[in-house]
């Protein structure tokens, strides 16, 4: 029986082991920061086109890594907003180089629940 996931708690640790693939994982970085850059620049010195493009931009990058390197498919057209949640903490999780120790604690948790 598939797992609905209610809190960003309990879905975190499934969205890292979905992400296991480095590459996938570094792709999703690069979205996220472009993401981020063009929604800063957008918004400081325009064009508010931008703001459209921004997620396109890191979406496209997003299922590169999914279809590409995991062979799976994104979490986000499940759970659309505890995806997108997920991927800003592990965006945080990947800059502050926690990445490692907290993929190896979400596979530890799956484990445990299966």
């Amino acid at each position: 029986m598939e797992q609905r996931y209610q809190s960003l708690k309990d879905f975190y640790p499934y969205y890292l082991t979905e992400h296991s693939n480095y590459t996938s994982r570094a792709l999703h970085f690069f979205g996220t920061a472009l993401f981020i850059g063009l929604l800063v620049f957008a918004i400081i010195k325009g064009p508010l086109w931008l703001l459209a493009v921004a997620p396109v931009c890191a979406y496209f990058f997003a299922w590169v890594g999914h279809f590409g390197f995991e062979k799976n498919k994104p979490a986000t057209f499940k759970y659309p907003f505890l995806s997108l949640a997920s991927d800003f903490i592990m965006f945080y999780h990947i800059l502050t180089f926690q990445i490692s120790n907290k993929l190896k604690e979400a596979q530890a948790t799956i484990l445990e629940d299966q």
